[in-house]
């Protein structure tokens, strides 16, 4: 019979190319990893894996069972969340990938929440950008995923993976309080500004240059408060979601844009982890996080705006 533990070996090299990262998603080292599949294609009586330079090739053999071990993993997911449901207790770890506004708004809330409830259950939390959690989600790396999906960006979502709206975050123009622009605009209106915005690659970004093909932002930073910053110092204006400032500083306003800019906030999960109650007891604690910061943070956010 094949070990399980080594199939996980090969599905890890399988989709991450290298036994050094195959070692970090498993928590193991690269030499454990290396064993694992020795041990696989003795067990096998077959060639698995060749060397392609510094990574790893899976031979015609090798492919064929990684496919079959994808399946036989996501198998026995299901049967340990089957389990789960049966006993009906949140137990075991938790790990959720979120963007970083949802990190630094709910994530404090739902964690704490969590930790008092469910005392059994641990939990882990990554920040990366909505790209990066989905493909984690994907590959079993993250149980949850916490995603800020813009319409005019369109997240692809796998097939095995289940994904709900917990609500939709607006974005406003924020300006210098002496500037020229006025009342309710178009964002084309802006596009011939100095831009301040987050960095190519974050989904903010995605947006911002697909509403103003061409638009190249002159100040890219990683932060939302130093964007207001830059703001409040005059050097140009930045389109910032209402869930990233609970307030505005001194120095800065509300140009009212129409239409409004509008992503969804989303969480995900694979689909064989559904029946896990902490998935559910996750999700409750999402839910009220979001209730809880858009109900009393929505007057402060629109403190000096709009124009």
């Amino acid at each position: 019979m094949i070990d399980l533990g080594r199939l996980r070996a090969l599905h890890a090299v399988a989709s991450y190319g290298t036994v050094l990262a195959a070692g970090e998603a498993l928590h193991c080292t690269p030499s454990a990893v290396s064993q694992q599949i020795a041990k696989l294609e003795r067990e096998t009586g077959a060639v698995l894996v060749e060397k392609d330079g510094r990574r790893l090739r899976l031979t015609d053999t090798g492919r064929v069972l990684a496919d079959h071990a994808e399946r036989v993993l996501t198998s026995v997911q299901e049967a340990e969340s089957a389990l789960a449901a049966h006993r009906d207790t949140v137990t075991g770890r938790l790990t959720v990938a979120t963007f970083a506004t949802a990190c630094r708004a709910l994530m404090p809330h739902v964690l704490k929440k969590l930790a008092i409830e469910h005392p059994q259950l641990t939990t882990g939390l990554i920040e990366v950008n909505p790209h990066e959690g989905l493909e984690l989600l994907r590959r079993g790396h993250v149980d949850l995923a916490v995603l800020d999906d813009w319409p005019e960006v369109g997240l692809r979502y796998p097939e095995t993976v289940t994904k709900i709206e917990i609500g939709q975050d607006h974005a406003d123009l924020i300006v210098p309080t002496n500037h020229h622009l006025n009342g309710k605009i178009d964002l084309k209106a802006a596009k011939d500004e100095r831009w301040i915005g987050v960095r190519a690659g974050d989904v903010c970004y995605e947006y911002l240059v697909r509403r103003l093909p061409g638009l190249v932002p002159d100040f890219q930073v990683g932060e939302f408060e130093t964007q207001l910053t830059l703001i409040a110092a005059g050097l140009g204006v930045g389109l910032i979601p209402r869930l990233a400032r609970p307030a505005l500083p001194d120095g800065v306003r509300v140009v009212e844009v129409t239409p409004l800019p509008t992503r969804r906030v989303v969480i995900a999960w694979r689909d064989s982890s559904a029946a896990r109650p902490a998935i559910k007891a996750a999700e409750e604690a999402l839910r009220e996080a979001w209730d809880q910061e858009a109900s009393a943070t929505s007057a402060s956010r629109t403190v000096n705006a709009p124009a």
